[in-house]
């Protein structure tokens, strides 16, 4: 099921045809590295998009060049309308607000209590609302992830499973309309990396959140995925449902699966 065949395989996968990212022609290296090497792409309103790829393919570059973390060398990223390669600083920050980032390793402040982080993106994109809005949105957020009674506790208090819970919190809290996750559920339990990824889906209902997912577990990559994209050699090399690419008869692809 390679790249050529995509469009066939691609409408099982659509969720909606209002694309919130389009990547064209996007290439990244680092010296004679070729991490992303002619990369097309497009992520469509509603829809959670899994991009799966053996480590160093280039999975968190692509994510890092989408929020502008990265500049690549070549191509177009157009999110929400703007292309992203092309924004100053400050047009940057107005499209991050629209677009949450859960890192892998949550990056919470350990010095902060659960509150303050959630108040910190408030404060740093300069939201200008009222102590008692800024409360309403820290308890609905909290409450959002099941956790309301820890708004007053410290990260260190928080289990692994609870921390990640806050990190999507603090995502939520500019109600973002797309969300990139990073590994959301590495170094949790079977049980409660089941728990994230049924919550990552929740989200997306409750908010008709547009999400591309790095991840490298097959059980989250069942719950949460509309669509996978395959990234090999820099390349989107193929896509479509958990059930098409778990199918297919290319080898590169049934890798991934097995």
């Amino acid at each position: 099921m390679k790249a050529e065949s995509k469009k066939e395989i691609f409408k099982e996968g659509t969720v909606n045809s209002n694309e919130v990212i389009s990547i064209r022609n996007l290439y990244m290296a680092f010296g004679e590295n070729k991490v992303l090497n002619g990369f097309d792409f497009d992520l469509h309103r509603g829809e959670n998009i899994v991009v799966l790829g053996k480590s160093g393919s280039g999975k968190s570059v692509l994510i890092k060049c989408i929020i502008g973390l990265l500049k690549p060398d070549k191509g177009s990223i157009n999110v929400l309308g703007e292309n992203v390669p092309e924004l100053n600083t400050t047009d940057l920050d107005k499209m991050r607000v629209k677009v949450g980032f859960l890192f892998q390793s949550n990056a919470l402040y350990d010095s902060m209590t659960v509150r303050e982080n959630l108040e910190f993106p408030l404060r740093r994109h300069w939201i200008n609302t009222s102590k008692m809005e800024v409360n309403n949105l820290v308890m609905e957020a909290l409450t959002n992830v099941g956790l309301p009674h820890t708004v007053d506790m410290m990260p260190s208090e928080l289990s692994g499973g609870m921390r990640k819970r806050v990190a999507l919190a603090r995502t939520l809290i500019l109600k973002p309309e797309i969300i990139l996750y990073d590994e959301p559920t590495t170094g949790l339990d079977p049980i409660t990396g089941k728990e994230i990824s049924n919550l990552m889906l929740e989200v997306q209902k409750k908010y008709n959140t547009s999400s591309i997912i790095i991840s490298h577990d097959i059980n989250c990559v069942k719950i949460v995925a509309n669509r996978i994209v395959i990234l090999i050699d820099g390349l989107c090399y193929a896509t479509g449902t958990y059930v098409q690419l778990q199918n297919s008869k290319d080898k590169k692809v049934k890798q991934f699966f097995e």
